[in-house]
C-alpha cells in the first residue's frame, strides 16, 4: 500500500475515534442530565451539517486550473478521426443529429454513421454515456 493511502487511512480512523468519544462523552453528560436534550440535539445537527459540508466539498468537482488540451494519444488509440472529433463536440453541445448535419454541412445519414462510429469506439450505448467516456479520457472539455 502507498504510504499516502495509510496514512490517509490512519487519519480517517483517528477522526472516527475522535468522533466516538465525542459523543459517548455527550452520552455520558446526557445521562447525568448535565445538559437539556435541546443542546444535544443541536450538538448532532451541527456534526452532521459539518459532515455534509465537508463531504460536498471534497465530492465537487473542481474546475481546471490548466487550459483543456485533448488528448490526442487517447483519440489516436480510438482511432477517431477529426471529422468523428467535431461529431463529439457537437454531441456535447446536446445538438440533435439534424442541427450536426448543418453545422457540418453533412447529410443526417452521415452524422448517424459518425455516432454509431463514435459508439464503437468508445464503447457506449447511448450519446450521455459517449460524452462521459470521452470526458473523462480528456477527449472533451
Amino acid at each position: 500500500m502507498k504510504q499516502a493511502m495509510k496514512r490517509t487511512i490512519i487519519a480517517y480512523g483517528l477522526a472516527l475515534a475522535l468522533l466516538t468519544l465525542l459523543v459517548e462523552w455527550m452520552d455520558w453528560r446526557h445521562a447525568t442530565r448535565d445538559w437539556s436534550t435541546s443542546f444535544y440535539v443541536l450538538c448532532v445537527a451541527l456534526l452532521f451539517a459539518a459532515l455534509g459540508i465537508w463531504l460536498g466539498n471534497r465530492l465537487t468537482p473542481r474546475p481546471r486550473t490548466l487550459p483543456f488540451a485533448r488528448n490526442q494519444a487517447a483519440i489516436a488509440s480510438l482511432a477517431i478521426s477529426t471529422r468523428e472529433v467535431e461529431v463529439l463536440d457537437l454531441l456535447a453541445e446536446g445538438c440533435p443529429n439534424k442541427v450536426i448535419a448543418r453545422r457540418l454541412a453533412i447529410s443526417p445519414n452521415t452524422v448517424k454513421t459518425h455516432v454509431a462510429r463514435l459508439f464503437e469506439k468508445l464503447e457506449a450505448t447511448n450519446r450521455t454515456e459517449a460524452i462521459a467516456k470521452a470526458r473523462a479520457l480528456d477527449i472533451l472539455p
